[in-house]
């Protein structure tokens, strides 16, 4: 069985798919961008305000299905750039435990939806 997880504190998916689905005990979320739910805006001033709001829908996410960050066991951090990995590892980081992070790859892409810096993807298991 599988439940669609929607909440209004995250940006609406923007094609034919959902925020996330919650498939017996794993819920799978959508890569998200940085679009703040409440404007509708894209968030791209700098990388650090961006991936802060990439983890900050992710995090709406999660507390739509009834998880948090602790939940999480696998990540993929999609990233225009290589160079900016130090400053989106650094946010990233600060929501986990690192001693109970997740599984991830990063991967450095030719192009992301609206053209932003960064697209997180989670899987996360109750």
């Amino acid at each position: 069985m599988k439940k669609i997880i929607f909440t209004e504190k995250a940006p609406a998916p923007i094609g034919p798919y959902n925020q996330a689905v919650l498939s017996g005990n794993t819920l799978y979320a959508s890569g998200q961008i940085a679009i703040n739910p409440a404007s509708g805006e894209l968030v791209t001033d700098n990388i650090n305000d961006e991936t802060k709001q990439v983890m900050e829908n992710i995090a709406a996410i999660l507390e739509a299905a009834d998880m948090t960050f602790e939940n999480v066991v696998k990540a993929t951090i999609f990233i225009m750039d290589m160079n900016n990995f130090g400053a989106i590892n650094t946010i990233y980081g600060s929501y986990f435990n690192e001693k109970t992070a997740p599984a991830r790859e990063t991967v450095q892409v030719a192009c992301l939806p609206k053209n932003v810096n960064v697209e997180i993807s989670i899987i996360a298991v109750q």
